[in-house]
């Protein structure tokens, strides 16, 4: 039997030779394929993961944003209303109207009597009683016991009294007006600053854990926090000291760089209100029109001058104010020269070049849009002109984007006592500064472009930031390759001349894919 069994073993051998050997490629082959597919089924989970924690870490970055902006906005919020301090100019109005009544014997006003309806700011020259004697006459009577001198020195001062009270109503028309304009331009400039700033320092604190993960570190993932504390010479976004005097520039739109934006907007309010007389009546389709005029003034009629509109001087100091700036936010005690290092001069160097770019100019001028159309198309046209439903093509009177409005939409005729728009505009402006929750800030960030805008800054120039002169040189390429699974590179669209054009989008997420060139 055995025999038989080798005979046949050795007539078959060569068949049976090969069938193991079948069977053997068979089996590598398929081993090759499970390790082939399981590689492939591992890079796709990791990149999967990396894309997630990506994305977390951008809405991270924006919701540290908004509650940076609430925490710096007080801050210039103060400056302002210190300085334009129109309930003072109230006051000053009210005490010479309970001056004058006291003199007539009538009850002295309340401030909102005084905001609403004190008619003493009118031409003197048309207001006469009913016997036809003017008002001045009859204003404060002469004492029976009084002499001719004494009643005409009296009626010089109430003529002066006049004239000061009239000059009040003037400060106060430009103050209000003005103060709630620079607050929504400050939160406007506030809000992009912040998105920059923070963005920035997100993609590289990002780069940093790629880098850390290219390497070789112990750490298999990327992950979500900066780790401050673990490596405080790393050069991406984990030096605390770098990021501490990169951030403390907000201070100077705080404290310095609102000044020059309160003076814009003071003169550009004064040429178009400055002829109004506190007993014009306005209707709400005047009062939007002269808000677009002044807007135009300060940003520009035309996409062309709004490109050019210089920002910059009022969100960031000029080169010898820097260390200034550093030194005055409490960051170091004394300029020792070597305040600027070259990672921080790089950083302040790409904020002014995104500050300058186009596409700042375009999203700033949305954010205006939905400031002033909050402002102006909801809370005027409702505490003032008390119109229960605004109509929307009101919105388009204060868009600077939109220059006409529906032609089927109605505009409401009302017309109102510019005091009372002057009432509403004196409370908003307490309400755009310190209002919690901010209502202005949440209209701001519901404009898609601006999740488009910071897409595009936390996703661009990741190669500059890898193969930076002197960081990571030897391993710049790994990190390349690391990076390059995980963040696509962004799409840029040059037109009219645009770094990026962004479009409305209903969500971060078409925004985010629209930005980073997703597919």
């Amino acid at each position: 039997m055995f025999a038989a069994t080798r005979r046949w073993f050795r007539r078959n051998r060569t068949p049976i030779a090969v069938g193991f050997g079948i069977v053997g490629a068979g089996y590598v082959v398929t081993q090759y394929v499970i390790s082939r597919i399981n590689d492939a089924r591992e890079r796709m989970s990791s990149d999967r993961i990396a894309k997630e924690n990506l994305r977390r870490r951008f809405e991270q970055n924006q919701e540290d944003c908004t509650f940076t902006v609430l925490a710096l906005l007080p801050t210039a919020t103060q400056h302002i209303l210190e300085t334009m301090d129109t309930e003072k100019i109230t006051y000053e109005i009210q005490t010479l109207k309970v001056a004058k009544n006291a003199a007539t014997g009538a009850p002295p006003p309340s401030i909102a009597e005084t905001n609403l309806t004190d008619e003493d700011g009118k031409s003197l020259a048309s207001m006469h009683s009913e016997s036809g004697v003017h008002a001045s006459q009859i204003a404060v009577p002469p004492p029976a016991a009084a002499t001719a001198e004494a009643a005409a020195q009296e009626q010089a001062q109430q003529q002066k009294a006049r004239k000061t009270k009239r000059q009040l109503w003037d400060d106060l028309t430009i103050s209000s007006i003005s103060r709630a304009f620079t607050l929504i331009y400050t939160l406007a400039l506030l809000t992009m600053l912040t998105r920059v700033q923070l963005n920035l320092l997100g993609r590289r604190s990002y780069l940093s854990s790629v880098v850390t993960l290219a390497t070789g570190s112990a750490q298999a993932t990327i992950s979500l926090e900066d780790n401050d504390d673990i490596n405080p010479d790393q050069v991406y976004g984990s030096n605390f000291e770098m990021n501490r005097k990169y951030l403390t520039f907000s201070w100077w739109l705080l404290n310095k760089g609102w000044i020059g934006i309160m003076n814009k907007v003071e003169a550009a309010v004064t040429e178009v209100f400055g002829h109004l007389n506190p007993r014009d009546n306005l209707t709400f389709e005047t009062f939007s029109e002269l808000t677009l005029r002044v807007r135009k003034i300060i940003e520009g009629a035309t996409p062309e001058e709004r490109y050019k509109a210089k920002w910059l001087e009022y969100l960031l100091p000029t080169r010898d104010m820097e260390e200034y700036v550093i030194k005055e936010s409490g960051v170091i005690e004394e300029a020792d020269g070597a305040t600027i290092p070259p990672t921080l001069r790089r950083l302040l160097d790409e904020t002014a070049d995104l500050i300058e770019s186009p596409s700042f100019s375009h999203v700033l001028t949305l954010l205006l849009d939905s400031g002033f159309s909050y402002l102006v198309d909801q809370k005027v046209a409702t505490l003032a002109f008390e119109q229960a439903n605004p109509a929307s093509a009101a919105a388009t009177a204060t868009t600077i984007t939109i220059t006409t409005a529906s032609d089927s939409e109605p505009t409401s005729t009302k017309a109102i006592l510019l005091p009372k728009i002057l009432s509403v505009l004196t409370r908003q402006a307490r309400v755009i500064g310190n209002g919690m929750p901010n209502e202005y800030l949440r209209e701001m960030e519901q404009v898609a472009d601006l999740e488009a805008f910071a897409a595009v800054v936390y996703s661009s120039n990741w190669e500059s930031e890898i193969t930076e002169e002197g960081v990571f040189a030897g391993e710049a390429s790994t990190a390349r390759s690391a990076a390059e699974p995980v963040v696509a590179e962004t799409e840029t669209t040059v037109v009219e001349q645009s770094v990026v054009m962004v479009e409305s989008q209903a969500s971060l997420e078409s925004a985010w894919e629209k930005a980073v060139g997703q597919k």
